[in-house]
């Protein structure tokens, strides 16, 4: 992907140097060092795992981190985000769109080291990236780049940048009022069928977030196309190598479908290629697609 030089979001929060406490609630969207957690102390605890103690306490002690991540690494980050801004705040200009709401706002993202404070709760970058409904924030440490190649498999800039633009796309559903419907879901399924609309969830993320590689495919920068060969497919292996069924494999040797939360490898990468393909709202439903009404 070419992107040195290129414009930098704004909306961007540097708090590598430190890291705070709690202030409740609960994590939106799919971290995916999250589901790692959570797959590692299911199968080590023989089924009995506290979510609060992953994610941190009130009485958690505050902590100054270092920074990790380097000054390049944050800068393309910050150029992702302020492509997909320039995305965002034109397709909902789109008439399709119009029966939601006619503007749409920017979320933020926060780079952090080690753990960080959210409206969502303390998380620690073992959750991996992770988007905050209760604040409309993206957080990102940015060392998950590196785990992103060496224990996912999933090597090249492009690879992070569908990270990031999965993220994001859970900034979308909120400003689309789909994560208000799937909170309001929560207290009345169970969580077998809670799960299922989870999935439809995640895979819509992906979904737009092959979207956004659609639009940057016919973007340029400096005269030259800013996707490069090869970067499409570094963003379908890592859809591919963080699917709940690879998981499941890698942490306890045997997959069980109704626990899935976010998708299949399969799944996953299929969603993505669809929205590479069409790039518009229409064709992202999820819900529809599994039979789910929301």
């Amino acid at each position: 992907m070419r992107w040195k030089g290129d414009r930098q979001s704004k909306n961007v929060e540097d708090r590598r140097s430190s890291s705070g406490g709690l202030s409740g609630g609960v994590i939106g969207g799919g971290g995916i060092g999250l589901l790692l957690i959570v797959l590692f102390s299911l199968f080590f605890s023989g089924g009995n795992i506290d979510l609060g103690s992953l994610l941190g306490s009130e009485n958690s002690p505050t902590t100054t981190q270092q920074p990790t991540g380097t000054d390049e690494q944050k800068e393309f980050a910050s150029v992702v985000f302020g492509h997909l801004e320039d995305y965002w705040n034109a397709e909902f200009k789109q008439p399709e769109y119009a029966q939601y709401q006619q503007s749409y706002e920017n979320p933020t993202l926060v780079l952090y080291s080690g753990s960080v404070r959210s409206a969502c709760g303390q998380a620690s970058s073992a959750v991996g990236p992770f988007y905050c409904p209760g604040d409309q924030k993206v957080y990102l440490d940015l060392s998950f780049q590196e785990e992103l190649s060496q224990r996912f498999g999933a090597t090249g800039d492009f690879a992070m940048a569908y990270v990031i633009a999965h993220e994001v796309g859970h900034h979308v559903q909120y400003e689309l009022g789909t994560s208000d419907k799937m909170e309001r879901l929560r207290s009345r399924l169970s969580e077998k069928q809670y799960n299922r609309y989870s999935v439809a969830l995640e895979l819509q993320a992906d979904y737009f977030a092959g979207c956004f590689a659609r639009y940057l495919a016919n973007k340029t920068y400096q005269g030259q196309p800013i996707l490069e060969v090869g970067d499409i497919d570094e963003a379908i292996q890592a859809a591919n190598q963080i699917g709940d069924d690879t998981l499941q494999q890698e942490a306890q040797g045997y997959v069980v479908p109704d626990s899935f939360t976010h998708g299949t490898s399969e799944q996953r990468a299929d969603w993505f290629k669809r929205g590479y393909q069409y790039g518009d709202l229409k064709h992202g439903d999820t819900f529809s697609t599994y039979n789910l009404s929301l």
